[in-house]
Order: C-alpha cells, then sequence, then structure tokens
C-alpha cells in the first residue's frame, strides 16, 4: 500500500531540504471502498496536524487503486507523517511498519527528515578513513618532556595492563601513563597512510591530569606529557602532506576539578571558581552552596559542569580567537564533541559559526549514540542534523548492526537498522558518518566477536579475562567480516587504534591498552591495508548509494553504486555454507574479496565476498 523508501510511493524518498516538493502515492484494495484518503502531517511540536487531501488517480491493475498528494515543507525541522482513509469499514489509519511498509493498523508514524537548503559538509573527509588514537597509548617517541607534573605514574614497560585498582582512598585515579606523545603519531603516519588513513581523530590532548584527558585543566595548553604547541604544529603539517588531517576532541560541557578554571585542588596559583567567589572562572559554574555543593558530570564532582550559556565562557570557547579558532588556526581540520547531547543547541550553533569562519571545511562530529535525526535529551528535540549544528556523528547504530549481525542477531533487523539511519540522515550527514567497531568508551571489536560477554561482571574478571588460541582465531576471522563491512557501509570507517593489529580488551581501562608494535597480527594488518585499497579506488563507497540485496539465514548483502561503478558486498556469519541469489551481470564482476557466482553466491560459513562491476567494464588492482 505503502513504502517510505521506494520512489514509487514517495518521492524523492529519505531526508530532504526545505522547499522541496515531497509526492506522496498510496495503492488501497477497491474492496475497502474507500471514499477519501487524506496525508496527515504532524509537524514535531506542532500544536495541530496539517491535513493534505489525497486525489485518486486511477487503478493499479483489476483490484487495488491509486491516491496520491504533493507536500512542500517550508521550513527545516521533523515531520511525522500517516494516511487517513474513509472507508466502508469506517476511518482506517495507515501507519508505518517494518521495513517503511504501510499496515493498517494504528502504529508508529513515518519521519520526514527536513533541512536546510544551504547545508554543506566537508568534502574532505568523503571517500576516506579515520583512525582514532588514545594518546598515551599509540607509541612513545622518547623524547624529553618538559613541565610533566611529578604526581603522575609512569609505566615502566609498554606491555603492562593499564592500572584498574582503586587506591587507598577506594578512588579510580586513571593516573597511570604510558608516555605515547604526538612525536610518536608523528613517527607512525606512514604507518597510518599505509592503511589508508586520511583523517586522524585523537582523543583529548589538552593538558589534564588523567590519562584519559577528558577532565580538561587547560584548553589553551597541549598536555606536557604528549609535547608542545609546537609539536603539534608540526604533526599537522607532516601529515598533511600525506593527505590525513587531524581532528580534536573538544570536551564542552565540563571541566576538571582539578583545572586553571576549577583550581578545587590547588595546584595552580590563582583563584578558580572553587578557591573565589571574585574568580573570573566562578560564573562558569554552578554552585548550589559554594564551594562544595555544585553541579557536575553525572555526579562525578572530579568532573564539574559548565554553564554554557555564561557569555565569558561562550566567548572564551566561542569567540574570535577562542579555543575553537585557535587551534583550527594552529593545524587542526575540526572538531569531535564529547557529550554533545548536553550542550545546548545555541551553543553547538556558535560553535559550529566559530569553527566554519576560520576554516570553511572545518568539521565538526558529535558523539551521539542514537538515531541523531529525532534525538530526545533532557525534554527537548535535537536539531543536529538539520544543517547549523552537526556536520556528522559518531555512527553507534551502524556498530550495533555489525556486531549484531555478526553475533547472532536476525539479519532483518540488523539491515533495518542501517536502512532507518540512511532514511532518516541527510545524505551529506550519511557520507561522513564515522562507522567505528569500537571506540574508547566500549569493548573492544575483537573480544565482542569473540570473547564471552562480560554483563555485570566487575574489572578484576574483565582484567583476568583474555581470548585462548582457538578464540583468538575466530575472533580474527570475525573481524575481516566486520571491518568489510566497516568499510563498505555509507559512511567513513573509523579503526580503533590496535584494532587492526588484533588488539583485544574489554571496559576501560581494558579497551585502552598500549599498541602491541613488534606483536601485531600481520595478516589482519595486511587484510586493513587491502580494505584501505578499496576505498581509495572504488568511487562507489564515496557516497555512492546503498541497495539491499539479502538479509536472512544469517547472511547478509547489498551493493553500493556510484561513479560508473557497482559493488557488491556479501556476508554469511552462520555455521554453514549458503547461497545467495544474485542476477547474471555478477558473473562477469571481478572479484576483489572471495569467490564469483555461478547460479548463486555461494559463500563458505563465516566467509565474506566483495564484487565489483564497472561502467564501461575495467580490471582493478586492488587485491587481498
Amino acid at each position: 500500500m505503502f513504502n517510505s523508501r521506494n520512489p514509487i510511493y514517495r518521492s524523492p524518498t529519505g531526508a530532504v531540504a526545505d522547499g522541496t516538493r515531497v509526492h506522496f502515492k498510496i495503492t488501497l484494495p477497491r474492496s475497502l471502498h474507500c471514499s477519501a484518503a487524506r496525508l496527515i502531517i504532524a509537524p514535531d511540536a506542532a500544536a495541530q496536524e496539517q491535513v493534505n487531501g489525497m486525489f485518486w488517480c486511477g487503478m493499479n491493475g483489476e483490484n487495488d487503486e491509486w491516491w496520491e498528494c504533493h507536500f512542500t515543507p517550508a521550513k527545516p525541522g521533523l515531520y511525522f507523517y500517516y494516511f487517513r482513509l474513509d472507508t466502508s469499514l469506517g476511518v482506517k489509519t495507515l501507519t508505518c511498519g517494518f521495513g517503511g511498509e504501510g499496515k493498517l493498523e494504528a502504529g508508529r508514524f513515518w519521519q520526514l527528515t527536513v533541512y536546510d537548503r544551504g547545508f554543506q559538509t566537508p568534502d574532505w573527509l568523503a571517500g576516506g578513513v579515520m583512525y582514532q588514537i588514545f594518546p598515551d597509548r599509540f607509541f612513545r617517541s622518547g623524547q624529553k618532556k618538559e613541565g610533566v607534573p611529578t604526581d603522575r605514574k609512569l609505566h615502566e614497560s609498554w606491555d603492562e595492563q593499564p592500572d584498574w585498582k582503586p587506591d587507598a582512598q577506594g578512588k579510580i585515579t586513571n593516573t597511570d601513563y604510558y608516555g605515547g606523545d604526538l612525536k610518536g603519531v608523528e613517527e607512525k603516519l606512514d604507518y597510518l597512510k599505509s592503511l589508508g588513513v586520511t583523517c586522524i581523530y585523537f582523543n583529548p590532548i589538552f593538558e589534564a591530569h588523567s590519562n584519559h584527558r577528558y577532565n580538561t585543566a587547560d584548553y589553551s595548553k597541549i598536555d606536557p606529557m604528549l609535547g608542545t604547541e609546537e609539536d603539534f604544529t608540526h604533526l599537522c603539517k607532516a601529515a598533511k602532506e600525506l593527505g590525513i588531517h587531524i581532528l580534536l576532541d573538544g570536551v564542552f560541557n565540563h571541566t576538571g576539578s582539578d583545572s586553571v578554571y576549577f583550581n578545587r585542588e590547588r595546584r595552580y596559583p590563582n583563584d578558580g571558581a572553587y578557591n573565589s567567589q571574585s574568580s573570573p572562572y566562578y560564573p562558569w559554574y554552578s554552585f548550589r552552596r559554594w564551594p562544595n555543593d555544585y553541579e557536575c558530570w553525572w555526579n562525578f564532582t572530579t568532573l564539574p559542569n559548565v554553564n554554557e550559556r555564561n557569555p565569558q565562557y561562550s566567548q572564551y570557547i566561542n569567540g574570535t580567537g577562542g579555543i575553537i579558532q585557535r587551534w583550527i588556526e594552529s593545524g587542526a581540520a575540526g572538531w569531535r564533541l564529547d557529550v554533545a547531547d548536553e550542550l545546548p543547541d545555541f551553543f553547538l550553533e556558535n560553535l559550529r559559526a566559530a569553527a566554519k569562519a576560520q576554516n570553511s571545511d572545518a568539521l565538526i562530529l558529535g558523539e551521539v549514540w542514537e538515531d541523531a535525526s529525532n534525538k530526545m535529551a533532557y525534554g527537548f528535540r535535537r536539531r543536529y542534523l538539520l544543517g547549523h549544528q552537526l556536520d556528522s556523528v559518531m555512527n553507534y547504530p551502524f556498530r550495533s548492526a555489525v556486531l549484531g549481525f555478526l553475533t547472532g542477531a536476525n539479519p532483518a533487523d540488523m539491515m533495518e537498522t542501517i536502512l532507518n539511519i540512511l532514511e532518516n540522515y541527510p545524505p551529506q550527514v550519511t557520507r561522513l558518518l564515522m562507522n567505528h567497531i569500537g571506540t574508547h568508551d566500549t569493548e573492544r571489536a575483537m573480544t565482542v566477536l569473540a570473547g564471552e560477554p562480560a554483563r555485570c561482571r566487575g574489572r578484576e574478571w574483565q582484567g583476568a579475562a583474555c581470548l585462548t588460541k582457538e578464540s583468538r582465531a575466530y575472533g580474527l576471522n570475525r573481524m575481516r567480516l566486520a571491518s568489510l563491512m566497516q568499510f563498505t557501509l555509507p559512511g567513513v570507517p573509523c579503526i580503533y587504534y590496535g584494532d587492526e593489529a588484533g588488539m583485544e580488551g574489554y571496559r576501560d581501562p581494558f579497551n585502552r591498552a598500549c599498541y602491541p608494535w613488534g606483536e601485531e597480527e600481520t595478516e589482519l594488518i595486511a587484510w586493513y591495508q587491502t580494505l584501505g585499497r578499496l576505498r581509495a579506488q572504488c568511487p562507489a563507497l564515496k557516497e555512492g548509494e546503498f541497495i539491499p540485496v539479502h538479509a536472512a539465514d544469517g547472511c547478509m548483502a547489498y551493493i553500493r553504486r556510484g561513479g560508473g561503478q557497482s559493488l557488491l558486498c556479501a556476508f554469511n556469519a552462520s555455521e554453514e555454507r549458503r547461497s545467495i541469489s544474485v542476477s547474471e551481470e555478477w558473473r562477469n564482476a571481478t572479484a576483489l574479496i572471495g569467490p564469483l557466482p555461478g547460479e548463486a553466491l555461494v559463500l563458505q560459513p563465516k566467509s565474506c565476498a566483495a564484487l565489483l562491476l564497472e561502467e564501461p567494464a575495467e580490471k582493478t588492482n586492488i587485491t587481498q
């Protein structure tokens, strides 16, 4: 009767720019004796629905009839819609079912995302590869550092496990370090280039008194253990020569209590908000009862919340010459925003404006764990993707789909997760999605794919658990499938440092161990290098369309089409051999990975395939 993803029923499909004329068409059984049909639009937060009459427009075969209308959204926002029908059985509603299909029963509405017509996102990341670095744990240059606080513990061995036991006061301090630094990253740029990396995303690099550095102490300084501002600028220049951009992590919802701004621990000579109500930083924070009762992030007293509405704070971060612009001027290509859910709309808009004023190609990417197009946070609908806040987001839904599919979830449900995101997000957002299968906040992908689920077990169990030789072999094979999906789904794959080397680990801090230089899984690295070449040489992966082919029986297949190419990607996550029906043209494809099809594409257990068709037919140099 209707399918929101099929242009026969809705054209154009997906998110649209404001002022776009959208054509709606439904087909109804004649047996309903429909005398009137209406498209009901419910603009987000609007008091009244908009009723749009539909016109009878002919028969669809002998037993069905067509009704149609147009709707033109006047401004950006979310528009939810369904259809109301006057029938011989009374008033019926046509609502959204699985797969975007219409169903004649009360249910959820379809979503139409409407973005600002002028919304543009940077071109430089499209078609590329990201690489996330937890800077203390990637590589250390061994160069001497100046001004490093003396209360930091430096591990003697790079191979030691990160500290996880509480101190004498029962606190986890995160004050153990390994000495990874910016010069160390610069030494490994050629390695990153061999993976096809075009963008490095750094976890925080500013002065802070924990190894994760999400408790910023001074936004204006590089942490002395990582190096200097000169080291950062030199790294940006060296990376740029290799076609690699640098993305910084901005933590602007809270600071550290041990910071120049709050100064609870009295590390800094000048008064912070905790020390004096006359401090210039006092208005930045919200005290219920000064000095010890204040708002903080998730009740962690070491992370006092900042009041983003304070004009002085907003100016410090987003003003002319402020933190956003200063580090872009020093070489950064943009910002990843920590806990974007907790940054107000106006602050995000000001931040974006500041970044784009400094460099129109600056990237603004937000940490959002859910569908960012319709996210509710603290009672408000967020407007991240409508053109005035974020360029794109971390793509946790795709992570759930990839890892879920490979660990036994229903392939149809996982495909639906992917298709929902593609339907709801503007295309200029989709092409820049940060497609990760693990980050510093999650278990390592290898552990998810091959390890025992941690469930509610604590750090002692997580720290002692490790993969057996057999489970590692199983996990390495699954990582090939997961990474091929990651590299071929719409968006940009982001490798969490060491995933390509076979690193494992449960939650923080075990997912933040040091890169195993000299002990890498070299065959897996070679596989990732193959995927990097695939990204570089296949224009269909830059922003080509996504066409679902199959999602059943432990298998998934899809086509990416664009730039004169079609790339068929197929996966068998089951323990049995499977056959997937594909059209005859694929027998003439180039098999980049796996077999060519005969009567069907045959996949062995836990295997994958990637087939390339070119127009005109050309061969490719990509090899395993």
